[in-house]
């Protein structure tokens, strides 16, 4: 009789790769790190962590929100000709929406 199971996960080819890296500077493996996880599973009688949303307020929903407009060219970047423009141009909306 077989000391183990398998269990077979389909994960992105480049995530696979990114957490086998973390893993590797602990010394340990994906499978070393899924049985830890697996382990204190059954420690916690669920899952480890809690999961839930996140919740962000309003002013950070707006602000994702702008910058995903931002990346897909919905909405034109503001551009600086010079840091302290830059520096000026924030200062100046900290004002305004104080």
């Amino acid at each position: 009789m077989s000391k183990t199971a398998n269990i077979n996960v389909r994960v992105d080819p480049e995530f696979k790769a990114r957490v086998e890296n973390l893993y590797s500077k602990f010394g340990m493996s994906v499978t070393d790190a899924i049985n830890i996880f697996l382990h204190v599973s059954l420690i916690e009688g669920g899952l480890p962590f809690e999961v839930r949303q996140p919740r962000y307020s309003a002013e950070t929903e707006a602000a994702m929100e702008e910058a995903r407009a931002i990346a897909n060219g919905s909405i034109p970047a503001k551009k600086y000709s010079s840091a302290g423009e830059m520096i000026s141009d924030v200062l100046k909306e900290d004002t305004v929406n104080a």
